[in-house]
């Protein structure tokens, strides 16, 4: 099914790789320096020069997703971040990805949480219909696994359709994932994976990478051309 897509602003990091819509506007987290920013949502119509709200570090690296929740941001951690910058004592290690809970207003990491099955990961969401939970993609097997945060269990997985898993946004019906090499976005059954819509984004768009609801649409990041962009659906 088609929808619209629209260049809406270029972020205020190189390498875009993950953003967040919340109350208090849009979060969006860089690649390469592991820095998140908060911008101006106030009318997303308008957007094209974007307000900074504050900018903080993170202990997060090959920072490559991103979620809200229970006042925090949970930054996935894709590996060591070595390849653009020195390494730094709070790196993932290689081929062990991470989930941080950062503080969104100081950048402090709260917590650590191992990829479940190991190995990298490009997606996170928050559960805000049944709190105290994330979804986290395991690039390794290909799977999105939800988690219960107070123990870190596994409590059910569903597997992916396609390769390279990016963004995750959690709706009421289902999983909206992004599946970036292959330029779709699917929404998958919360039971079994099973896929019940698609969005096609074209050559001529923006790579789809990080992923956020915005009221009826949808924002993506481009970690390759910078670019922040909305599917109106």
């Amino acid at each position: 099914m088609g929808r619209k897509v629209e260049k809406l602003f270029r972020a205020p990091y190189g390498v875009p790789n993950g953003l967040q819509v919340t109350d208090e506007g849009l979060w969006i987290a860089d690649q390469i320096t592991d820095r998140v920013a908060l911008v101006e949502t106030s009318d997303v119509s308008d957007y094209g020069v974007t307000k900074m709200i504050r900018d903080i570090p993170s202990d997060c690296s090959n920072t490559s997703g991103m979620a809200y929740g229970d006042g925090a941001l949970w930054l996935a951690a894709n590996g060591p971040g070595e390849r653009w910058r020195p390494p730094r004592a709070s790196d993932a290690k290689p081929g062990m990805g991470e989930i941080i809970k950062t503080d969104p207003h100081t950048g402090e990491c709260l917590g650590r949480y191992p990829i479940p099955d190991g190995g990298g990961t490009h997606g996170v969401e928050y559960d805000h219909y049944e709190d105290g939970y994330l979804w986290v993609e395991t690039l390794k097997n290909q799977i999105l696994h939800k988690v219960r945060i107070s123990d870190w269990s596994v409590q059910h997985s569903i597997p992916l359709p396609y390769g390279r898993g990016h963004g995750v946004v959690r709706v009421e019906d289902g999983v909206w994932v992004v599946h970036t090499s292959d330029r779709v976005i699917v929404k998958l059954d919360l039971d079994d994976g099973s896929e019940l819509d698609r969005i096609e984004v074209l050559e001529s768009d923006p790579e789809p990478h990080g992923l956020s609801i915005y009221g009826d649409d949808f924002l993506y990041c481009d970690a390759t051309s910078g670019w922040i962009t909305r599917i109106t659906v």
